[in-house]
């Protein structure tokens, strides 16, 4: 969802508009490095106020922090400031509505109901008040019209507006992949040369993201394997589990902690390394290194797929994830697979969720 805001503003000001991209938070060391060439504006709009009041009321921040004279306005997903915009500006807002955050925020407790309740109906009543409203896949579409029920009543069908993917050639592969070791932290580098064939997880640092899936499948893999018995028909395997992480965030940092602490608890400490935040460069030497991308959270779009995907790998996903977003073509899948190596599939059931695994070996 970042990068399509970000790819939109480098678009939109390479055409000739004056783009300004309003934010609560900015940190030129981890952000897309379009966003330091100067192309188009950055503007930190209320980063005074914090994040939240003693690690709740996170959503409520999130509203206020949210609070020139454009032409059009994008909206990215939060929509408690589209009637404030409409009302000051008098010019068209168009909203970018991601999954609801109401289905993020389950209440847990009746304290939590109440303070959730407001919000909920704020999200639903907003969000009608934009001018367009687009999603980024199918499956978000049927997500909309199911959670918010009196849009959907009046007619509100949301256009969808897929994620934006730059496809590489394959020269700009070979670069990225010959580039490994400049471009990765030497240990990194390291472990993946040294390994037959390399799994990749990219999504942030978060619980819902079901990343421990990943660690599972490979265990399982690895179990497999060792009953087999140790031969040249059984690969060493790695898994790189790389993403967005903020310090700042405790749960970032607990979950990391918590990875880390389960690849260990599993016995495939060795067989994973983590890559916390990277640049772009080192996204695409990922890319060019692994034989197939991993996409562990249920009920979201692909958009990491199909980064996947265009860099010529394999990209599966946990059997519930997003089933209106556009999924990989078998034949995909097998010449990312086959690719430079000789492949047979496995599959393991962790959690009640099916995964599938391509066990690869070097000719």
């Amino acid at each position: 969802a970042e990068r399509l805001i970000v790819d939109a503003a480098q678009e939109l000001a390479a055409r000739g508009h004056k783009v300004e991209i309003s934010t609560a938070y900015y940190d030129p060391a981890r952000s897309f490095e379009e966003t330091r060439s100067g192309a188009f504006a950055i503007k930190v709009r209320g980063g005074w106020f914090p994040r939240s009041l003693g690690g709740r009321a996170i959503a409520l921040c999130a509203y206020i922090r949210a609070a020139s004279r454009p032409d059009v306005v994008i909206v990215d997903q939060v929509s408690v400031a589209i009637p404030l915009l409409c009302w000051l500006l008098r010019r068209p807002v168009l909203f970018y509505c991601h999954f609801p955050d109401l289905l993020l925020a389950a209440p847990t407790t009746r304290l939590h109901r109440f303070y959730r309740a407001p919000l909920d109906w704020l999200e639903q009543a907003t969000t009608g008040t934009a001018d367009l409203v687009v999603v980024n896949s199918r499956f978000t579409q049927g997500i909309f019209a199911r959670t918010f029920r009196r849009l959907h009543g009046r007619g509100l069908v949301p256009d969808v507006l897929y994620p934006a993917v730059v496809v590489p050639s394959d020269a700009q592969l070979a670069a990225a992949r010959a580039g490994c070791k400049r471009t990765l932290p030497p240990d990194l580098a390291r472990f993946i040369e040294s390994r037959d064939a390399v799994f990749l997880s990219i999504n942030r640092f978060e619980r819902k993201k079901n990343v421990g899936l990943a660690i599972r499948a490979l265990a399982a893999a690895q179990a497999q394997a060792s009953h087999q018995g140790a031969s040249a028909a059984n690969p060493l395997l790695g898994l790189v589990i790389a993403g967005g992480h903020d310090a700042r965030l405790r749960e970032n940092v607990e979950h990391l902690a918590e990875l880390r602490a389960l690849a260990a608890e599993l016995g495939v400490a060795g067989a994973v390394a983590f890559l916390p935040s990277f640049t772009d460069a080192q996204r695409a030497a990922l890319l060019a290194s692994a034989r197939a991308v991993l996409y562990t959270p249920t009920d979201e779009h692909l958009g990491i797929r199909l980064e996947g995907l265009v860099a010529r790998l394999a990209a599966h996903r946990a059997q519930r994830a997003g089933a209106g977003a556009v999924a990989p073509r078998r034949s995909d899948m097998g010449h990312a697979a086959a690719r430079g190596a000789r492949s047979g599939t496995s599959t393991s059931r962790v959690t009640g969720i099916r995964v599938v695994i391509i066990m690869v070996t070097s000719e």
